[in-house]
């Protein structure tokens, strides 16, 4: 069990600083329009054509795969070990509502990542689909395929809503992850639950609110 732990923590961690790069590439679609498109392209092209970043997209793939996995079978487990509710029921006193809804919330993340990689990776990568264009300077225009996504408000609403889970899974699943990998610190402790919180907040804005800016633009 402590493996499956330790897989889910580190992993889990692992996604926590791709979120923090992949947020701060996808603020660039904040810029106007003439100013985001050559960078948003051009920064879509380095991430195709690098053998470093495909070395690390697959280790992104393999850590959305274990994660899921490996949060699934401990949830399971879980469940087995405690088919029956206490008496006296503490959960309240004793956990939050994201640890306690951890399988739910990362089940809602599943689906959204689902539906993402349908809608970009597929396209873009295997080239299912409308065919994607290329801008001035060669390169594909994955700003308009973007632009154009974030034009459908019902997209707009599910990335937007889909970022609550989010939010709140990573102000749990970071904290916990550190605590599962060993760091116990008192004071350490405290300082992880105040930045668990900041960042979830900031991911979960900043991926809520950046296709109600691009849907308005």
């Amino acid at each position: 069990m402590f493996l499956k732990k330790s897989i889910v923590a580190l992993t889990g961690l692992f996604l926590c600083i791709f979120l923090i790069v992949h947020l701060s590439a996808n603020s660039i679609l904040l810029l106007p329009e003439d100013i985001a498109r050559g960078m948003y392209n051009s920064y879509s092209t380095t991430l195709r054509e690098s053998p470093f970043i495909k070395l690390v997209a697959y280790l992104l793939y393999l850590s959305i795969i274990l994660h899921a996995v490996y949060a699934l079978l401990i949830t399971i487990r879980n469940r087995k070990a405690k088919p029956n509710k206490y008496i006296v029921n503490r959960d309240k006193e004793n956990s939050t509502w994201a640890s306690k809804n951890m399988g739910v919330l990362g089940s809602l993340i599943l689906i959204f990542i689902i539906i993402h990689l349908a809608n970009f990776w597929a396209r873009i990568k295997l080239g299912l689909g409308k065919e994607v264009s290329f801008d001035i300077d060669g390169h594909l225009d994955v700003y308009s395929v973007t632009y154009g996504l974030f034009q459908n408000i019902w997209f707009v609403l599910f990335y937007t809503i889909m970022s609550i889970p989010l939010a709140y899974h990573l102000f749990h699943g970071l904290k916990s992850g550190f605590k599962t990998l060993g760091f116990y610190h008192k004071q350490g402790l405290r300082i992880l639950a105040k930045v668990s919180l900041v960042y979830g907040l900031v991911m979960g804005i900043g991926f809520g609110i950046i296709p109600i800016v691009v849907y308005f633009k």
